[in-house]
């Protein structure tokens, strides 16, 4: 919880500094390959995570990994050092990229299908999203063959669940009845 906080405040700062240097996209853009490469490197993530590795061998090889950082990044790096909270790096990205979706109303939803997401079903789901949101929306897919077909949408704290076991599940309730 605690690491959580941590990293918000951070998010915010760092957010803070690129809005005052009118640079929010492109560090935006970094943290969502420093999020990417912590996500897709096992290797990169236990190097963060480790105690036993100096922090200034840390600052510099995060220096080295992403040399075309934004110098609000690289200040992050440097406050991270100076904290000694390198393990926070991840969480951070990935509180900064939902503060600048936030800003710039740009709102993420969850469309889980059981199979990938078709052109045909993507209109579905954002002419339902219209209904009940006026925000810019972009669609995360989750595959889930448990749902045999249609979706879940979730967005925020609002779930629309169009899904085949959803609906096999009210009419066994209701024969049960």
């Amino acid at each position: 919880m605690a690491g959580t906080r941590a990293a918000i405040r951070y998010a915010k700062a760092i957010l803070d500094i690129a809005k005052e240097n009118n640079n929010t996209p492109a560090v935006n853009a970094d943290m969502t390959s420093i999020v990417n490469a912590i996500k897709d490197s096992a290797e990169l993530k236990e190097f963060l995570l480790s105690p036993v590795v100096k922090g200034e061998i840390k600052f510099s090889s995060v220096t080295e990994i992403f040399a075309s950082a934004q110098k609000e990044t690289k200040s992050l790096f440097q406050l991270l050092l100076v904290n000694k909270r390198f393990e926070l790096l991840q969480d951070v990205a990935l509180q900064y990229n939902a503060l600048h979706d936030e800003l710039n109303g740009i709102e993420t939803a969850l469309v889980t299908t059981a199979f990938p997401i078709s052109p045909e079903l993507e209109a579905k789901v954002l002419a339902k999203i219209a209904t009940f949101s006026n925000k810019n929306i972009t669609i995360q897919n989750i595959v889930d063959p448990a749902i045999i077909g249609g979706f879940i949408l979730r967005m925020g704290d609002k779930q629309y669940n169009a899904s085949v076991a959803n609906r096999l599940q009210n009419l066994k309730r209701e024969f049960s009845n």
